[in-house]
């Protein structure tokens, strides 16, 4: 039953990207762009902003999770040279790609070759990340 419930709210999220324009590699791209600026997904931003600003303090307040029974919420504050590392890849790669995870492997139902590409390549990454993590470790 779990496994029905995530399959319907990744379904649900999923549709959610597809009609903010967010599978859209030049919509996204569009944002970016200072010079060319399109502000549409702003919006979209802020919807999401509020939705959870409202949300969250509601929910958070319930025991557990209705799927689980502890709440995982991460409890690290500090800021290291890794977060700051892997928010500038992140942000570079969704500026050159115009996708970021979810909407890339939303993207995938598209048939789209680029969103291939993005998709095997992250995971590439991933998967160097794995492999070179524990040098990377003080």
């Amino acid at each position: 039953m779990n496994n029905l419930i995530s399959f319907l709210v990744g379904l649900v999220f999923a549709i959610g990207l597809a009609l903010a324009g967010m599978t859209q590699p030049m919509k996204v791209i569009g944002f970016l762009d200072p010079f060319d600026w399109d502000p549409s997904l702003l919006f979209v931003m802020i919807g999401a902003i509020a939705v959870h600003a409202i949300s969250y303090p509601l929910i958070t307040k319930r025991k557990s999770p209705l799927l689980d029974t502890q709440w995982h919420i991460p409890t690290r504050k500090d800021l290291t040279s890794r977060l700051f590392l892997g928010s500038a890849i992140f942000g570079i790669g969704w500026g050159l790609g115009g996708y970021c995870p979810g909407p890339g492997f939303t993207s995938l139902a598209s048939g789209d070759l680029r969103a291939v590409v993005f998709v095997v390549s992250m995971i590439l990454g991933m998967i160097a990340f794995k492999r070179t993590e524990r040098f990377l470790k003080p």
